[in-house]
């Protein structure tokens, strides 16, 4: 998945050192690769693009406004644990905790926005 960002240099710090997502591909201590894409499971990975670059990237379509989520991300995690520490760490690194983990009908889950107002629900693999 690719997201745009207003300030790649603050999103970057925001899901590597606040979050501790891994990088793709290894940089030399704490330096900002390019492209910047994070590995979040085996199967999923998550780019990110400026802002004005983004509608390149995705055949010309504009980016939302900044306040309008057109989705939620979703990530699946394997015990409740994992989830309280990534919202923990998300609400530490900066990000609005509009809906914190606990049991919901559906299962347990949590959501965190983060610098750019890009919605995250958290919940446990079922």
């Amino acid at each position: 998945m690719s997201l745009p960002t207003r300030d790649l240099a603050r999103a970057f710090r925001f899901y590597r050192q606040g979050l501790g997502f891994a990088l793709m591909a290894g940089t030399e201590g704490d330096a900002m690769p390019e492209p910047v894409h994070f590995r979040l499971n085996a199967g999923v990975s998550l780019m990110l693009i400026p802002t004005g670059g983004f509608g390149w990237v995705a055949g010309g379509n504009r980016v939302a406004e900044p306040g309008v989520s057109e989705c939620i991300l979703g990530l699946s995690l394997e015990t409740e644990a994992q989830v309280d520490a990534l919202i923990a760490r998300a609400r530490e690194a900066g990000a609005e905790v509009p809906a914190p983990p606990g049991k919901q009908p559906w299962g347990y889950s949590g959501t965190f926005k983060d610098p750019d107002g890009h919605v995250w629900m958290l919940d446990v693999a079922g």
